[in-house]
């Protein structure tokens, strides 16, 4: 193949790419034909190591030859993209857990498809001419080719301000950002590769490298992470705006050219993937849904369109004035079904029982059976859930599953069904229990399920009915390691994170811990709006002083409880619920309940259950969403 030349040279398989009047651009017939060498030596004694490297000065790999997928895009057929994506992010997992070393040297441009054969590799050499970045978004996409996990694993959140703006990395930068392993001077290459060539020695690279030069981007630390901590885009685009330093400024230009649909997805995946289990094929998979739907629904077409094709640089964006709605980031970063991306020859789905298909446990099945798995439900209620097949007990649901979820309103039931699901399960299989209950109640169910031979999980959630729905809830677990384990695949399914807090009723006690802290949050948010009504205060002009200064908090940033401030929330759908207030007293009581069987000291916690206590059983607050503390607050003097 002219564009790219694959041999076997003394003790290495070698890799060049040959393109460089195009910045060897990676074509399609490219990656499965590196494919293709990396499974013929994966099993060769004569390949002891494999080396990429590129002919010209300008480029190691430019990123991807999009031509093919612009006029297939266009012309209707979006499955060939969806394939070449599919294909090229199996080759990028390949070369991450390829068992012999992988050595590239990213001389010049390696941007987007470059990073993902450049970047994965156990041995990645930068040098003085070295410029690394992922543009992707301002074309359309996300940073993807497993790019996106070297940006959520940067130090702080430099990787919200690489995948943002685009920015690019010199070798020092790259090196401190995680995109490269060592500095070797480029003059050195030559004579390096040969004695890989003749001795298959990988060690010989950490022999050759020299000190890290001087990362720029290590020195912009501070203004980075205080910039760019924002929950969402919205958030930091609201940070950078009230901020008056050149940074900001120029930070502002470089995104102002972005999709703003990309870069809300983008932010959307790093906090995905930020965490004890992340790993590349969960980044894989976040990116693969996007791309996946990024002709038909995205503006990738239209990206390449402003940037290759007419060249003007005026691409009519959606959501042009940057505020994307998070049901669009949902409805992008959604699970594919059979769709999914494999990295894996075959596979199957588990067997899963589903007991208790409420608001919340009914989208979570369904976000199941989407994903592949065969899912039996059961709800008292008797309610259907396409694709997933009914039972006639709790007990018929659980029998034979490799894994059983129960979704329920309280510690006692939970017990009550544990005593009827536990006999029938089959040894090894995990009991995953997501309701919000007493931690007393966790633990004696755990304690059932282990003298039962069983695994389990306490693993209450948090992201409300919206999050049940789009997967994008948050999972609190407690358990053994092997038990988590066993359930981390369907917490990525569900869901955008799921942390590992601990031993049986951690799961539980995070939760009842973090809603604590948002109850107590909401009616100071809510107090504060009521406060600046009476003060004469406007209510925007609050929102964007608070929201940037030392009052920032998800009660005001992401679920503004003023109407028509701040991003879409209940407030601005007459406080119809997200998170019921009904749901917050619950919560409330339980961390009360739990205070004084630890006797903790919680003034505020008690006060904040007595507030709702009020609000639900003696006002109007039963059934409206908790954010409707405020129209309370609004009307009422001082006692």
């Amino acid at each position: 193949m002219s564009d790219i030349d694959i041999r076997i040279t003394g003790r290495a398989g070698r890799i060049t790419l040959t393109r460089p009047k195009a910045l060897n651009a990676m074509t399609y017939d490219m990656c499965l034909a590196i494919e293709a060498a990396l499974d013929r030596w994966r099993f060769d004694n004569a390949v002891q190591v494999v080396v990429f490297d590129a002919e010209g000065d300008k480029a190691f790999c430019a990123g991807g030859d999009i031509a093919d997928l612009y006029a297939t895009g266009t012309a209707g057929d979006f499955a060939f993209g969806q394939k070449f994506w599919a294909d090229e992010y199996r080759l990028n997992n390949k070369i991450f857990e390829y068992p012999k070393p992988v050595v590239s040297f990213l001389q010049g441009f390696t941007m987007g498809g470059g990073v993902g054969i450049g970047c994965h590799g156990s041995h990645r050499v930068v040098g003085d001419s070295s410029r690394i970045s992922m543009p992707e978004c301002g074309i359309g996409l996300v940073p993807d080719v497993g790019g996106t996990l070297m940006l959520a694993l940067a130090p702080g959140r430099l990787g919200e301000y690489l995948g943002l703006t685009a920015a690019r990395m010199e070798a020092g930068d790259a090196l401190h950002a995680g995109f490269a392993d060592h500095y070797i001077p480029e003059a050195d290459w030559p004579a390096l590769i040969g004695q890989l060539e003749e001795t298959g020695d990988a060690g010989l690279i950490d022999a050759a490298a020299r000190p890290a030069p001087e990362s720029k981007l290590a020195a912009l630390a501070e203004p980075i992470d205080r910039l760019f901590a924002g929950e969402a885009l919205s958030d930091i685009l609201t940070i950078l705006r009230g901020d008056d330093s050149d940074f900001a400024a120029g930070a502002l230009k470089a995104m102002a050219r972005n999709a703003p649909l990309s870069m809300a997805c983008t932010v959307d995946i790093l906090h995905r993937l930020r965490g004890p289990s992340v790993t590349l094929g969960k980044a894989l998979d976040l990116e693969y849904r996007f791309t996946y739907r990024a002709m038909e629904k995205g503006d990738f077409l239209e990206g390449i369109r402003a940037a290759i094709i007419d060249k003007d640089r005026s691409p009519n964006w959606q959501y042009a004035q940057g505020d994307v709605p998070a049901v669009a980031v949902s409805a992008m970063l959604r699970p594919l079904g059979n769709a999914a991306l494999n990295l894996t020859e075959g596979g199957s789905g588990m067997k899963i029982g589903f007991i208790g298909l409420g608001n919340m446990g009914a989208p979570m099945a369904a976000n199941l059976v989407a994903a592949g798995h065969a899912v039996t439900g059961f709800d008292t209620a008797d309610i259907a859930v396409d694709g997933v097949a009914k039972a006639a007990t709790a007990a018929e649901a659980a029998t034979g599953q490799d894994v059983v979820i129960t979704m329920l309103p309280n510690g006692t039931i939970l017990r009550a069904v544990a005593d009827q699901i536990i006999p029938e399960m089959s040894a090894g299989a995990a009991l995953v229990d997501c309701s919000t209950v007493d931690v007393d109640s966790a633990r004696a169910v755990a304690d059932q399920a282990a003298a039962a031979g069983l695994l389990s999980v306490d693993a209450p959630v948090s992201g409300g009915i919206g999050g049940a729905a789009a997967g994008t809830l948050t999972f609190m677990a407690g358990g053994s390691d092997d038990a988590f384990a066993k359930a981390a695949p369907l917490f990525d399914i569900m869901g955008q994170k799921a942390v590992h807090c601990g031993g049986p009723g951690a799961g539980q006690a995070a939760k009842i811990c973090n809603n604590m802290i948002l109850g107590i949050t909401m009616i100071g948010t809510c107090e504060a709006f009521a406060l600046a009504d009476k003060l004469g205060l406007d209510r925007q002009k609050m929102f964007d002083v608070v929201s940037t200064s030392s009052g920032y908090s998800w009660t005001m940033n992401a679920y503004c409880p003023a109407p028509g401030v701040g991003p879409q929330s209940p407030a601005d759908n007459g406080y119809q619920p997200g998170f019921a207030a009904d749901l917050m007293l619950k919560d409330l009581r339980l961390s009360q309940q739990a205070a004084e069987a630890a006797d903790a000291d919680t003034p505020m916690g008690e006060a904040a259950t007595e507030l709702y206590r009020r609000f639900v059983e003696d006002e109007d607050g039963a059934g409206r969403d908790f954010s409707a503390m405020l129209p309370r607050f609004e009307t009422r003097g001082r006692d």
